[in-house]
């Protein structure tokens, strides 16, 4: 499925740690691909509200979880930097999508990193 929202499909996501040799692009795919199937998701299914979306996070934050063990197996992890790159990505997709009131916190609550 094709994103139509502008904002989002004029985006880029990850940048600052595609930059960064220390985090492995082949695994940085598999997040933004997992950033964009989360937009996908909002287009399709339309949530109506807050706790709606946040489902939709959740299981897009457990898809990070998920992806810790592959950072690890290329001498890399979700520190600092990361966590707040990929939370700031949750978070513009909350507000392109007209989510203002969305915690940022609340975006990620299911991570374990």
């Amino acid at each position: 499925m094709a994103i139509t929202n502008e904002q989002v499909a004029a985006h880029k996501f990850l940048v600052p740690l595609y930059e960064d040799d220390y985090y492995p692009d082949h695994v940085l795919d598999k997040g933004k691909a997992v950033l964009l199937h989360l937009c996908e998701r909002i287009e399709a299914e339309h949530p109506a509200d807050l706790a709606a979306l946040y489902m939709l996070t959740e299981v897009a934050t457990e898809a990070f979880n998920d992806l810790e063990a592959e950072f690890e197996a290329a001498g890399s992890d979700i520190e600092t930097v990361a966590r707040e790159e990929i939370g700031e990505a949750f978070w513009f997709i909350a507000m392109a999508y007209g989510f203002e009131d969305a915690d940022g916190e609340e975006l990620i609550s299911a991570r374990e990193w």
